[in-house]
């Protein structure tokens, strides 16, 4: 600690911010110094993150303000105190910008004006925004006078956008600023490649416990006269909890006779502050609007006027918020609120008897309220905690189909599913025909299977035309069922079906069917028929204008286009399917959006981009896994394997743990994820020279999808079983048993270009190039890599990978002498350094910028902002925000003075 002592006075100069919004509070009386703890958050300073996190009452304020008293010299520090209204992303980035702005005055002027130009009912790319920020801020920090930031009590602005633009900000932090939160809850972050790459250091409630010197300090420090026996029981009952302390030295300063009160009464301090300081000081008519207004999660003065059937609701939330009784307001426009969460916690436990109304009717009349603005999700909640099921059951048969179809998020209507008695789950067949396709989506097979046989029970229908209907959508259900369980023909059959007798208005039902037979087609190597299929779906959603099932459409062409090694064109196809969505709300969660977002990660895995693939994967896996969307299997299954080509296994295998528990807990059955899974451990088994291991298992995946009774492949990895015949030759190559190996390879070339399969065609010939290596048959390896390149047209780099490692001078040598090609010169960049290379790993694609794009780069070049070259070209500021994302991607680049250099040695700029 003497240390921190010693540098007090500079880094307090530099604080002393005069915006009051920047204030930094000083140290209670009585405060008991933790130089353990500081000196733990000194150390480190060399990283990016300290995060102080623990329950409520352990000091992390406290703690974070002595720190900052005690940097060192050369530090600065900016204080940003947060509140619930700082969860508006673009709040709180203004006010972050305002406070950077006190130590850099020029910073950040055009971000500023964007962000207060910015409508709050129209999205806003918060993460382009930052990134220009980070641009120009990493060209005024000095890395020899940082500065730490500190957010303080971040639990009450956290929101999953707020989550991840300072996910964005982490990521991109330049050297000289390192980022200090307190928060009550864990930030919703990547923390673990933080901690993996010891750029996090992190305090927990067990870290900030007082310890029993602390503790005795701050006993003593009261001048509480205590005998030992007294102090011990103390401390074991206050297990380190500061404010648990301080409220007994509170209660015990109250004692007239000395006797010393138990810990436990610090509760009723807390009620008895309140009521005395608080609501008994309030009229009776604002009492009894709080105690009428207790039940709700959050309020405004017309949801308000409708649970207590009155008019005034406005004017005395007015009172409230001018006199300050405990009301947090939720937005800028000051309409929506809630109430202090210990001071909600007080009114609810005490409900007087003389309440106007039941609280179930408060219930009901708040659902009623909510149904009619169409907040669905709102009203079916308060008519469950109304003890009204019927009325929930009710408000569910009112979901659209093409919501629950389009969003896919069944973790809502799961979440539902378990509050409602079992007997009005199948009281209805559009609540049958809802529920089943959940847990169908859900992949609870068994249970979608049990409650779609429930529709036998409201047969014969009142009408031909409601008969044909019903029995449609229990085929389309059935055919879904069947292909989560594996079964090829029968979901083939059910799906045909369905399409053929399905009304027009079942769109949503026939986009699954069409989506369903688009990866059997992928799967049983007839990806002719599947791109029909998708066109096919993709006129459908258009035709209904739907954003939703149109985005899934461009997702299943994608996957196509991917299989067909056409990855350039897979990469336009999502980027279609996100733009696509972009108008929709974007608070909601969609499991499109997610599965588009980590299949934009595996096209970033197969252009060998490792950093921008994992940030994807990461950011759709966290929208999947709040859908309960089973597509993180994707995510998951490719984060191991790009830890296991980079020699973290451990890590790998961690990541398809955390997959299989996911599956285990959401009761899906193993035949839908294991095979893919076990792959992948194989795959790290081959790589740590596990070969027994590798090849017993790999033996039984053979088996299993191979051969006329072959199971189908799983549905996110339809073309499984070549990949298995592609790490069964990688498994003889390393025991050396060539023959074997060249002739699978051959084997599995000619069979992937049968079904045009060209990734892994081309990954099984480079397999050949390196066995022909070895063996000194340099000829045949040299026209073979010819041929890759000529196949590899579509863009898939990641086959060429083993090659890069194994042989990078060879590899050089032959892309010299061969023509010109944009492959070619994309895997030049990402050769070592030597005759030809720069050392860079640039990564990513070299396909041809399009004229307008290569006049927005033009004026990049130029040192043109965005809004310049949108005034000189006649386009709008979002349409050059997106040709700059598409010309970074093309390149291979992440930022705007990369995207110039790169160009320029591309020849595309002189």
């Amino acid at each position: 600690m003497s240390d921190l002592s010693r540098t007090t006075s500079l880094a307090d100069s530099t604080v002393t911010v005069s915006d009051g919004r920047f204030f930094r509070p000083p140290l209670p009386a009585g405060y008991v110094p933790r130089p353990r703890l500081c000196e733990r958050l000194l150390g480190g300073l060399d990283g990016r993150l300290l995060l102080v996190c623990a329950p409520a009452g352990f000091g992390k304020s406290s703690l974070a303000s002595e720190f900052c008293q005690g940097l060192p010299a050369h530090w600065r520090s900016l204080w940003l105190g947060l509140s619930q209204r700082d969860s508006d992303p673009g709040r709180f980035l203004e006010r972050l910008l305002a406070g950077l702005r006190q130590y850099f005055p020029a910073l950040g002027d055009e971000a500023l004006g964007l962000l207060r130009m910015r409508q709050r009912h129209q999205p806003f790319a918060f993460e382009e925004w930052l990134d220009s920020l980070l641009d120009e801020l990493s060209e005024c920090l000095d890395p020899a006078r940082p500065l730490l930031l500190v957010l303080d009590d971040y639990h009450l602005a956290q929101g999953a956008v707020l989550d991840r633009c300072l996910q964005f900000f982490l990521n991109h932090l330049p050297p000289g600023l390192v980022l200090l939160v307190t928060s009550r809850q864990r930030p919703d972050w990547h923390l673990a490649r933080l901690r993996l790459s010891q750029q996090l250091l992190e305090l927990q409630e067990q870290d900030l416990r007082l310890t029993a010197e602390e503790s005795t300090s701050l006993l003593a420090g009261q001048g509480t006269d205590l005998e030992c026996a007294d102090v011990q029981a103390l401390l074991q009952r206050s297990e380190g909890w500061v404010a648990g302390l301080r409220l007994w030295l509170l209660a015990a300063a109250d004692e007239p006779d000395g006797k010393l009160p138990s810990l436990h009464g610090a509760d009723g301090l807390i009620r008895d502050y309140l009521l005395e300081e608080v609501i008994e000081r309030q009229g009776r008519e604002v009492q009894a609007f709080l105690y009428e207004t207790a039940c709700l999660d959050r309020f405004c003065a017309e949801l308000c006027d409708a649970v207590r059937d009155s008019h005034d609701s406005a004017a005395i939330l007015d009172y409230l918020q001018a006199h300050q009784v405990f009301l947090v307001p939720l937005d800028e426009q000051g309409r929506w609120f809630r109430y202090h969460h210990l001071f909600s916690d007080l009114l609810r436990a005490r409900q007087p008897d003389n309440l106007s109304q039941p609280l179930a009717r408060s219930y009901l009349r708040a659902c009623r309220w909510f149904s009619a603005q169409g907040q669905l999700d709102e009203a079916i909640g308060l008519a469950l905690r109304a003890g009204q099921p019927d009325v929930a059951a009710s408000l569910v048969q009112n979901l659209s189909e093409l919501q629950l179809l389009g969003e896919q998020n069944v973790a809502m209507l799961l979440r539902w599913k378990m509050d409602l008695p079992d007997s009005l789950l199948s009281s209805s067949p559009r609540l049958i025909v809802l529920y089943a396709w959940a847990l169908a989506l859900a992949c609870q097979l068994d249970a979608a299977e049990e409650l779609a046989s429930q529709l036998a029970n409201f047969l014969p229908a009142p009408s031909a035309r409601a008969q044909r209907s019903m029995l449609s959508q229990w085929l389309a259900l059935s055919g879904v069922i069947a292909r989560g369980r594996g079964d090829s023909a029968r979901a083939e059959a059910y799906c045909g079906e369905a399409l053929a007798s399905l009304p027009r208005e079942r769109t949503g039902q026939r986009q699954m069917c069409l989506s369903t037979l688009a990866n059997l087609a992928v799967a049983n190597g007839d990806l002719w028929r599947a791109r029909g299929l998708n066109r096919e779906s993709l006129e459908l959603a258009r035709r209904v204008d739907n954003p939703l099932f149109e985005a899934l459409a461009h997702y299943d062409r994608a996957r196509v286009l991917q299989a067909r090694g056409e990855v350039l064109r897979a990469f336009d196809e999502v980027r279609q399917g996100l733009d696509r969505l972009r108008g929709l709300p974007a608070q909601r969660l969609y499991a499109v959006r997610a599965r588009l977002t980590l299949y934009e990660g595996l096209l970033l895995v197969l252009r060998l981009q490792p950093g921008a693939a994992r940030e994807r994967l990461r950011t759709g896996i966290a929208e999947a896994c709040a859908c309960r969307d089973l597509s993180l299997l994707l995510g998951y299954y490719l984060l191991a394997s790009l830890d296991g080509r980079e020699g973290r296994y451990a890590e790998a295998f961690a990541h398809l743990a955390e997959a299989e528990r996911l599956m285990h807990i959401w009761d899906v059955p193993p035949i839908y994820y294991l095979a893919m899974l076990t792959l992948a451990k194989c795959e790290l088994w081959l790589a740590q020279g596990q070969l027994e291991q590798a090849g017993l298992w790999l033996t039984r995946l053979a088996e299993t999808y191979s051969g006329p009774e072959a199971a189908t492949a799983p549905e996110f990895h339809p073309q499984l079983p070549l990949y298995v015949e592609l790490q069964l030759a990688s498994l003889e190559r390393l025991q050396n048993q060539w023959p074997q190996a060249e002739r699978r390879l051959r084997a599995l070339s000619l069979r992937a270009q049968g079904c045009g399969g060209q990734a892994i065609g081309i990954a099984a010939q480079v397999q050949l190039i390196l066995q022909w290596l070895r063996l000194g048959h340099e000829r045949e390896a040299r026209q073979q890599l010819l041929n890759c390149l000529e196949a590899a047209v579509g863009g898939a780099l990641l086959p060429f990978h083993d090659l890069i490692r194994e042989q990078p001078q060879w590899l050089r040598e032959q892309l010299r002498a061969a023509p010109a090609c944009l492959v070619g010169e994309a895997l030049r960049t990402l050769l070592p350094a030597g005759e030809e290379g720069t050392g860079e790993s640039l990564v990513g694609s070299t396909e041809a910028l399009s004229v307008r794009e290569l006049a927005v780069l033009k004026l990049i070049a130029q040192g043109c902002s965005n809004q310049e070259i949108s005034d000189q070209l006649f386009i709008s500021l979002h349409t050059v925000k997106t040709h700059a994302r598409h010309i970074n991607s093309k390149l291979g680049v992440e930022r705007r003075t990369q995207a110039v250099a790169r160009a320029k040695a591309l020849g595309l700029l002189s």
